[in-house]
């Protein structure tokens, strides 16, 4: 596995869990898309897979588990999704709950359930293995990735030990890109934008499309800025029709509108966006009040987007909306 960066305290409490063998049969790791949900969650596996940790709670890297890896151990199983939002369905539910009580076939004595990104996971999924997660075999281990917390119902919450993922420092990033081979220049470019979350760093430089969001935000927060709504809107026309692109674009110049709020009033504050220049400049032209409030019209506007309604004029309501505020 590639070198983990980062949450340092969350580490060595899934080490010492593994160490002391009080590792949860239920796990959630959540946080922002990038910082490395689902790293943290094999790492987990492997610990509790290794057949004999280092002195300081490390894999070893030489017993035989370690040497097939977490990642293609075969009581590892990543579970599939299923439909246009990438969810589990309820039969996938019901095969894992059969499945749960064939015995593994390592020396472990341990078998893993991943269900990664879910985000869209149906409470009827949920349901179907609550009963699982709260009895389970001795040996069987259920790990979940998603953003938040409130993506699950209370009651499998409740039976989950439930772990924040953060991002890393800045300085870690950019080490993490430049070790993959990253050009210096474009490692400053991704960690400028989206700081110390390694992930979405390497989605920058990689990615035209995000790219090109990233460069629109910054569009439509100079015509904010400027109080020039002719070429908000034509920034706006530019963006689309693409449900992921409006998503990724609103998303961040939301996160702008927290680094103006923020910045107005400790110009020495850690921004969050991917344009601390702008929030700086935006911070001047608007009050925090203003930034709330636009904060609340981007909200409205991607409701209404999950809704079915035509993109381009909910857009253009937004651009209305916007200027009406500053």
């Amino acid at each position: 596995m590639d070198k983990i960066y980062g949450n340092y305290e969350l580490r060595a409490t899934l080490e010492a869990m593994a160490a002391n063998d009080r590792a949860p049969h239920a796990v959630l790791f959540y946080g922002d898309r990038g910082t490395g949900r689902q790293k943290l969650a094999y790492y987990f596996m492997e610990l509790l897979l290794c057949e004999k940790l280092t002195e300081d709670f490390k894999p070893c890297g030489t017993c035989r588990s370690c040497k097939v890896g977490s990642i293609s151990h075969p009581d590892v199983y990543l579970v599939p999704t299923s439909g246009k939002l990438g969810g589990y369905s309820v039969d996938t539910a019901r095969f894992i709950c059969n499945d749960a009580f064939i015995k593994p076939n390592n020396s472990s004595g341990k078998k893993f359930y991943l269900f990664t990104n879910c985000q869209s996971i149906d409470p009827r999924t949920q349901n179907m293995l609550l009963k699982l997660i709260e009895e389970p075999p001795d040996y069987a281990y259920f790990f979940f990735t998603s953003l938040s917390k409130t993506d699950f119902l209370p009651t499998i919450i409740s039976r989950c030990a439930c772990f924040a993922v953060s991002e890393c420092s800045e300085d870690e990033a950019r080490e993490a890109l430049v070790t993959k081979h990253v050009s210096p220049e474009d490692a400053d470019a991704a960690v400028s934008c989206f700081h110390g979350n390694i992930g979405r760093c390497f989605d920058f430089v990689y990615d035209e499309r995000l790219r090109k969001n990233v460069d629109l935000t910054k569009r439509f927060t100079n015509s904010i800025i400027n109080r020039d709504e002719y070429a908000l809107t034509n920034d706006v026309y530019e963006l689309g029709g693409q449900r992921e692109d409006v998503r990724t674009t609103l998303g961040l110049l939301d996160m702008l509108m927290r680094d103006a709020a923020v910045i107005g009033k400790d110009d020495s504050a850690r921004a969050v966006g991917c344009y601390r220049d702008g929030a700086v400049r935006l911070s001047r032209c608007i009050t925090a009040s203003q930034a709330i409030r636009v904060h609340m019209a981007i909200e409205k506007a991607w409701r209404a987007v999950e809704a079915n309604v035509n993109i381009p004029f909910v857009l253009t309501t937004l651009c209305s909306d916007i200027m009406r505020i500053i």
